[in-house]
């Protein structure tokens, strides 16, 4: 069974927000053979019972009232492009998260929501290139001595980790690093 389509979050088990399971869903009561891992907003305890069909056509969200990004973060509060109120109800309520060491957020570019790609370490940023690494540097607020440093430690599964976008407009990297 191909998984749903995410237009903002396209490969969600290359991610790991997305995993194989014979868990049954929570929502649609049906095992499909693969069940959401990320980050749940809810009242209810929803850990890893959710499948990727029940987020992709909002059931879980209407169910559960679940986001799975937080709805403000999207965008980072307002400090990066606002989008729409419906990209940010895609985002939220459509659209599998991904864990953070901290809060996680969700980057915003040309006034639309970014492709989320994945974690990435110092080598996955450097395979992306310059673009990338200015624009983490950047974020960081880091001077140029505390970046080296602070790039050199970034790990794809340590802390601290950087989390990569790509606009879906323009095709500009971005995104954002943190740690525990």
């Amino acid at each position: 069974m191909n998984l749903p389509e995410f237009k903002y979050h396209p490969d969600p088990i290359k991610t790991g927000s997305v995993v194989k399971s014979d868990t049954e869903c929570e929502c649609c009561g049906e095992v499909k053979g693969y069940i959401y891992t990320g980050p749940i907003l809810s009242e209810e305890e929803l850990d890893d019972c959710i499948c990727p069909w029940c987020i992709a056509d909002g059931r879980a969200h209407e169910e559960f009232d679940a986001e799975f990004t937080d709805f403000d973060c999207i965008g980072d509060y307002g400090s990066w492009d606002n989008v729409p109120e419906h990209v940010k109800e895609v985002i939220a309520f459509k659209t599998p998260g991904f864990s953070g060491w901290q809060q996680e957020r969700w980057w915003t570019h040309c006034g639309d929501a970014a492709i989320f790609l994945g974690a990435a370490g110092n080598a996955e940023i450097k395979e992306f290139g310059s673009m990338l690494i200015n624009q983490l540097k950047q974020e960081s607020g880091y001077s140029d001595e505390q970046w080296e440093s602070y790039l050199s430690a970034l790990s794809k599964d340590g802390s601290p980790t950087a989390y990569v976008f790509k606009c879906s407009k323009c095709g500009e990297l971005g995104g954002y690093s943190d740690c525990d």
